[in-house]
Order: C-alpha cells, then structure tokens, then sequence
C-alpha cells in the first residue's frame, strides 16, 4: 500500500519521505506547492491543504496508513479535526500521529493542548494508531545560534529541571518504521504511544557548558526569565505564537521536559544505533561557523 504523508517538505517530513523511500515503501506527499516540493524521485506529489476538503479527498483516496503533522498554527486544532474526519471517511485504518510529550500535562500551553485533543480524537474515531511523542527539537537551535557565536550566551530558557532534547532524524526514522510496521500489518494494530528523547537530559547550564567547550570559550546561561525570549520571538514571528513560545519556556522552567525511565534505551534499541546527541549538534554548528 501507499503511506500517505503530510507535512513532507518540513523538517521531519523530508527525513521520513527518505527513510520510507529507502525502506521501499510507495509514498504520497501531500504539500501546499508541488513546484517547491524537492522529493525524492518515485514519491507522489499531491498539491493540497488541510482546510481544502476537496484535496483532502482526493490525496487519502486508496491510502490506509498515514502520518500526520500538524503544524502550530492559529488554526491548527480545525486542521486535526478535519484531517481525521477525512480520513476515517476515505477508509484510512492507521496513523502515526506527531504529538508532543507531556500533551497530556502542559494543557496551558496551546499547541500541547491541541496535540492532546488530536490524541483523543484518535482514540474515540477508533484509528489504529502510533502517538509519537518528541520532546524539545535540537534543531530549534538553529534560531539561537548566531547569539551563541557572536555575543557569547545561550539564550533559550529551558531552566534547571531537565529538558531531553531529541533529533529531527530519529524522530523521522521513528515514524518511518512505525509506518512500515503498520501498513505492513495484516489488520489494525492497537494504539500505542512512544515518547521521543534525546540521550541526554539538558539544562540550561548544560547546554551554555557544551557550547563552551565546542567552541573553546565561554558561553554563558542567559537565565530563565522568559520575558526578553518572548520579545525576541516577537520580532519574527506573530505575537500570538511568541506567546505561546514563553509559555511553553514556562513550563520548561517549572517542570522540565523529563523523558520516563527507560525512553533513550527503547528507542536506541528499536533503531539498533545511538540516538543523535546535542553535542554532536552543537559541534556541527561550531565547525562550519
């Protein structure tokens, strides 16, 4: 069968559509422009939006499994809900569904909520399902970078309670085999959910301290205060998610972003290598500046 994918050009959707492709599985890409799409050859390109019915339609004709991101969006909770309802009407049986961990317990925060609503939903439509549940991007980064390198802080406020930073590429290998393992399943498999983790646990100290040492001088912790991340954010993005940006960053100060015990070794053994780790992130990041 084909694997229906949405959010393929992003940064974890481009990742997935390699790791599917080079597992030999066929391939449905649904994107807002088709011209921009570059994917790799053999993948079905289908021109789509997650507010168009009509696209929506027609890409899930014939699927039965699909992976679904949900981009953070004013709208994005109205885009879950259509999906899903679109795709139990078109017959889609199973779906690898990007959540966010701790959906369940950062409800103030608005895109953990929707994630946790998208959970929900699954269960109730009755979908054979695989909740992913990444924690904090380690390319996230890449927006504070240039502060790093040229004035010498970490300015992200992820406190000292923990925060288990995962790889966009793990997080894709993840869903690709989870994908494969449901499309390839004689009938629905139950829900299962798998929290996606780093393997290690990152304060804010921390993570000034391997920039240090990766760059071989000082680099200092910007401290928790969310106030001056929300007004940078600001600057670039719409206040409303700059916002929810330092409310999320609240949340990381006051609770963490802790994996369960035994997360990193699940995944490491699922994917039979080492999970991508911050330093070798941060050490990329360094070299090529």
């Amino acid at each position: 069968m084909t694997i229906l994918v949405t959010g393929a050009t992003g940064r974890i959707g481009r990742h997935l559509v390699q790791q599917l492709v080079s597992r030999g599985a066929s391939v449905r890409a649904l994107v807002r422009d088709p011209s921009k799409a570059d994917l790799p050859a053999g993948v079905e390109i289908v021109k789509g939006d997650m507010l168009d019915i009509d696209s929506l339609r027609a890409a899930f004709t014939g699927m039965r499994t699909l992976f679904l991101l949900n981009a953070v969006s004013g709208d994005e909770f109205t885009q879950a809900l259509i999906v899903l309802n679109i795709a139990r009407e078109q017959g889609i049986e199973s779906v690898v569904y990007l959540s966010v961990i701790h959906a369940d317990r950062f409800v103030n925060v608005p895109h953990f909520a929707v994630k946790f609503g998208g959970e929900r939903m699954l269960t109730q439509m009755g979908f054979g399902a695989t909740i992913l549940r990444p924690a904090y991007f380690i390319d996230n980064e890449l927006m504070i970078k240039d502060v790093v390198l040229n004035h010498g802080v970490y300015p992200m406020p992820i406190g000292s309670k923990g925060i288990a930073m995962v790889d966009a590429r793990d997080i894709a290998e993840v869903a690709a085999f989870e994908l494969m393992r449901r499309d390839q399943a004689p009938g629905k498999l139950p829900i299962e959910t798998i929290n996606l983790v780093g393997p290690d646990t990152l304060t804010g100290a921390s993570a000034a301290a391997i920039w240090s040492e990766v760059v071989g001088r000082p680099i200092v912790y910007g401290g928790d205060n969310p106030s001056g991340f929300e007004q940078n954010f600001a600057t670039f993005m719409p206040k409303w998610m700059a916002y929810e940006m330092r409310l999320m960053a609240e949340r990381f100060v006051s609770d963490g972003m802790v994996p369960d015990a035994g997360d990193a070794e699940r995944l490491t053994k699922l994917l039979g290598r080492p999970l991508h780790s911050y330093r070798e992130f941060a050490s990329a990041i360094a070299a090529a500046a």
